[in-house]
């Protein structure tokens, strides 16, 4: 069944689920709501906001709800309950420095910026590293051998932060090697590449 993933022109909530769709070879329609569409699609949905994923007539938005139900379709969600929690709880983790970063870049960016690097960051990237550790000593995914949807939340939160901070993974050299490792993924590499050409904004305010 054809989807249809609906997000203003921006990578925001919705680049971890086209990364997802890409790599699995899902087809989907890229749907990029125009500023000047958005008060006439706000309404139309759910919660009066987007990412949006459209599956035929199902309608599901909230971006961890859409990245879960693709986890469990696509096989990407764990092989066990422990393995799933986990994932869950990294999600979760990656969620919450994304709304700090979200805190200072819709808040603060220009006096906020560069506390948030030297203050805030470090310590939300150690956590993260030490948590990446805990499978196969964090030398391959979150959850071990096998890519989880998780995995697509970090590394768009990671290439974000690059480019806040061309040095922000320097002290965290695991996190460094996935973020190298998983650009590499064929599919991935490739939308990488014709997404470098268009060179979408990050943010909706345009600041990154």
């Amino acid at each position: 069944m054809a989807l249809k993933l609906s997000y203003f022109d921006i990578r925001g909530l919705a680049e971890p689920v086209r990364l997802l769709l890409v790599d699995k070879q899902v087809a989907f329609e890229d749907h990029r709501i125009a500023r000047d569409q958005w008060a006439e699609i706000k309404p139309k949905m759910i919660f009066g906001q987007v990412p949006c994923l459209l599956s035929g007539d199902e309608e599901l938005v909230q971006s961890g709800a859409i990245l879960r139900h693709l986890g469990r379709v696509h096989g990407l969600n764990g092989n066990n309950e422990t393995e799933t929690t986990f994932i869950d709880m990294f999600y979760e983790g990656i969620r919450d420095l994304h709304n700090k970063y979200a805190q200072m870049i819709y808040g603060n960016y220009e006096n906020g910026k560069d506390a948030y690097i030297k203050d805030t960051l470090p310590g939300e990237l150690a956590r993260l590293e030490k948590l990446f550790r805990t499978y196969k000593n964090g030398e391959h995914y979150v959850a071990g051998d096998k890519e989880s949807y998780a995995d697509y939340v970090l590394f768009e939160e990671l290439d974000i932060h690059l480019i806040l901070s061309p040095t922000a993974l320097d002290a965290t050299p695991v996190l460094k090697k996935f973020h190298e490792r998983f650009a590499e993924r064929p599919n991935i590499k490739a939308y990488l590449n014709k997404r470098a050409a268009i060179n979408p904004p990050v943010n909706g305010n345009g600041k990154q």
